[in-house]
């Protein structure tokens, strides 16, 4: 998928991020995450966004039990690239995945949401057309296939076998229902063969019945 045209550059990003802190959810580079707005807050945070930069950061708390958690260190900043308004006042929008960015300060809050000054160093390769990468297809594919049939799941598999390696990772990873700390170690994860292999891995724990929450972060 390749970056809108009137996204930004990677030289262009700016210091100060809307967060959006929702735990085991995953938003990755070049990924599609679909968010139903409608907390006074986030009603605020898109409405700033749109006359901004359209730029939010999707990022997991560590805890779900703080009025404000403390965060993970690191997010993905996404780009709104489609907005419904419902009659009930509910923002339906889209996030097209941009580029990962660390914490290095948390900023004041703006309107009741959170915001952060992103550090985007070594994530400039997000905004890159992605490199060439020989991944473990194969066993991706046979994980998959035992992994939804455990989980008694249905899959369009010739749609699958169609889809592009990174297209395919980076949907899976997004989607699959992986705890909060998989979910964070796959966005930390360097290049798609590192991610590939992760994801292996905790399919397989997930099939065998391990402690899929062995995969720490």
């Amino acid at each position: 998928m390749k970056r809108g045209p009137r996204a930004p550059s990677f030289k262009d990003l700016g210091t100060d991020l809307p967060i959006f802190p929702l735990p085991g959810v995953l938003l990755l580079p070049r990924g599609l995450l679909p968010l139903n707005i409608f907390e006074p807050r986030y009603l605020a945070m898109i409405e700033d966004a749109l006359a901004a930069d359209r730029l939010i950061g999707m990022i997991q708390p560590r805890t779900e039990s703080a009025a404000a958690p403390p965060l993970y260190t690191v997010g993905c900043a996404g780009r709104i690239t489609s907005f419904d308004e419902t009659d009930d006042g509910r923002y339906l929008i889209t996030l097209t995945g941009l580029c990962r960015f660390r914490v290095a300060a948390e900023l004041e809050e703006r309107r009741g949401y959170r915001r952060v000054r992103p550090d985007w160093t070594g994530f400039a390769a997000d905004m890159a057309a992605p490199a060439a990468a020989e991944i473990n297809r194969a066993g991706l594919d046979q994980a998959l296939t035992e992994y939804f049939r455990v989980a008694g799941l249905s899959a369009d598999w010739e749609a699958i076998g169609q889809t592009p390696d990174e297209r395919l990772v980076t949907s899976l990873a997004m989607i699959c229902p992986f705890e909060p700390q998989e979910k964070q170690a796959l966005l930390e994860a360097k290049d798609l063969c590192e991610r590939t292999d992760l994801m292996l891995s905790i399919i397989r724990m997930a099939i065998h019945g391990g402690d899929a929450g062995q995969v720490r972060h």
